[in-house]
């Protein structure tokens, strides 16, 4: 195998090999021109997928039962929602470089500060989302196992969060190829299941509903931006995007790629997050699933359960692809697909322990909540370092680990993306708030939670800032000056 100053990560792999069926050879090597493939259209399928979502009728109904009234929760799931033009931003690095985010992000942080990095986003919070999402879809199917007579025990449990996580780490295996495949098929799958649930709800919405105790004064200030930050959590936590766009042509325009990314995040998650907060005038949306099923006829459960379970595969089965690539960009020594197997167990066993420990409804605000505080402020140091670059991303200088490399900065670490994330993790960190811990900051001011725009602003001008003051280490065949 051919070896670069890089390491096991750009390990030379079998050329041709991206075709749905087919176990993907490639890892975080670069894509070579010839091998690049795909429009970026097929990125809307790519992300409509994992976001016709069950958890979206979970968090819309969350919105509600907090105490805001429906157009006050529309307003809110729109603009938290905006941040996929975000995501669908930094998906545009993936094509200029043709390798991973997690490889490209050595630009912001260096080839050595990179590594901490990318250890926690891209592999504790992703568990934690792995282990959040099979979650939500093995307490569907025990649900239907109940219905179905089944006993409760913990073998049953355990047998279903593994049957999920089996399929979802399957997909991550087989890798790009088959994910643009499958994705497109499910996409359909979903929406029809997640539409036909929507006009029963609707059947069930009241529309001239208004909270019992209307929120007013800064309560009501606090809520609406608990649920702006809530809603905003999601779009934040995909930094993974250019990993799923680092196969399109080098030359696919950029605004393509970042407006597909975005709308195939967007849509869905606007359209399910409302129907979850119609859902809320009506129904008990404090047990989101026993009170969906209550308007469904019996022989609909099972597809229900069926798409919360394929939704489940699809949103997880690119984050654990993304993870594998995460795990091999910090120097894990290990091929794409073990290191994808290794990812699997950890988010396996921390979803029997959530399922153990924990209430579903709470897991899945708190952790929304407060993993923002980490994802906003990498995302956005990301976006900026687009902006300072241009785009103009070199793959194999990424690659480059080696003394001398242009990346290598001082000591392995470029100090303004350190100092940026963590400043900005830090502010907001103070300045955040959830149902169960709220920061210093946040709590002075009533619980109001400005997480997301403290994190998000901060951490942007103060690498643009830090990054102009230290010009020299911008590598000039990579900067238009």
């Amino acid at each position: 195998m051919q070896r670069s100053p890089a390491g096991p990560d750009t390990a030379a792999a079998a050329p041709g090999r991206d075709r749905a069926g087919s176990v993907e050879s490639r890892g975080i090597d670069v894509v070579p021109d010839e091998e690049r493939h795909g429009t970026a259209r097929e990125l809307f399928f790519l992300w409509a997928a994992p976001n016709v979502s069950y958890l979206s009728f979970v968090v819309g109904g969350t919105l509600v039962l907090t105490g805001l009234s429906l157009a006050e929760a529309m307003a809110v799931i729109v603009g938290g929602n905006l941040f996929w033009l975000l995501t669908g931003f930094i998906a545009v690095s993936g094509p200029a470089a043709g390798t991973s985010g997690s490889v490209i992000s050595r630009a912001m942080y260096g080839v050595v500060g990179n590594k901490f990095v990318v250890a926690v986003t891209g592999w504790l919070i992703a568990s934690l989302y792995l282990a959040l999402n099979w979650s939500a879809a093995s307490t569907a199917g025990l649900g239907l196992a109940a219905r179905l007579g089944v006993p409760p025990s913990a073998a049953l449990d355990a047998t279903v969060v593994c049957l999920i996580a089996g399929a979802t780490v399957l997909v991550a295996v087989f890798g790009h190829a088959t994910i643009v495949r499958l994705y497109g098929v499910l996409t359909v799958f979903l929406t029809v299941v997640f539409v036909a649930l929507s006009a029963l709800v609707v059947a069930h919405t009241d529309w001239s509903y208004a909270p019992a105790e209307p929120l007013t004064g800064s309560a009501h200030l606090v809520v609406l931006a608990s649920g702006l930050t809530l809603v905003a959590s999601a779009p934040l936590s995909y930094a993974n995007s250019p990993d799923l766009a680092r196969y399109l042509p080098r030359h696919t325009r950029g605004r393509a790629v970042m407006l597909w990314t975005a709308a195939g995040g967007f849509l869905p998650s606007v359209v399910f997050t409302a129907v979850g907060a119609l859902a809320a005038t009506t129904l008990d949306m404090s047990d989101p699933q026993a009170a969906l099923e209550g308007v469904m006829p019996a022989w609909f459960v099972p597809a229900f359960v069926a798409a919360v379970v394929a939704n489940t595969v699809a949103n997880n089965g690119i984050t654990a692809y993304s993870s594998g690539l995460s795990m091999q960009s910090i120097g894990v020594r290990l091929p794409r697909t073990t290191a994808v197997l290794v990812i699997g167990v950890i988010g396996t066993a921390m979803t029997l322990f959530a399922l153990l420990v924990f209430d579903f409804l709470t897991a899945v605000n708190t952790t929304m909540e407060l993993v923002v505080v980490v994802t906003g402020p990498c995302m956005a140091v990301y976006a900026t370092d687009i902006v300072l670059r241009c785009n103009r991303y070199d793959g194999r200088q990424l690659h480059d680990a080696s003394r001398t490399g242009p990346f290598r900065y001082r000591g392995g670490v470029n100090w303004a993306g350190v100092l940026a994330t963590l400043s900005g993790v830090g502010a907001a960190t103070l300045c955040a708030a959830s149902t169960s811990w709220a920061g210093p900051v946040s709590s002075a001011m009533g619980g109001l939670n400005l997480a997301v725009p403290v994190g998000v602003l901060g951490s942007a001008v103060l690498y643009w800032s830090l990054m102009r003051a230290f010009d020299a280490t911008l590598p000039s065949t990579t900067v238009r000056h």
